[in-house]
């Protein structure tokens, strides 16, 4: 578990960066009328993953 926990740590900001950086296409696209689907997956993942290791982590209780 503490594998994860590094992980989680270091990984986490990188997904923060993966989601800003998508909205702000999914946002520009949008008011362009493009189609945001790649982005949309992306920053559909990203967000998953902070969740998901913000939750796991806080049930390990660290």
């Amino acid at each position: 578990m503490d594998s994860f926990l590094f992980f989680s740590v270091y990984l986490i900001p990188i997904f923060a960066i993966i989601f800003c950086l998508n909205l702000v296409e999914i946002i520009k696209k949008v008011k362009k009328d493009q189609s945001t689907t790649t982005n949309t997956f992306w920053l559909t993942t990203s967000f998953v993953l902070i969740v998901w290791g913000i939750a796991v982590t806080a049930y390990l209780g660290t």
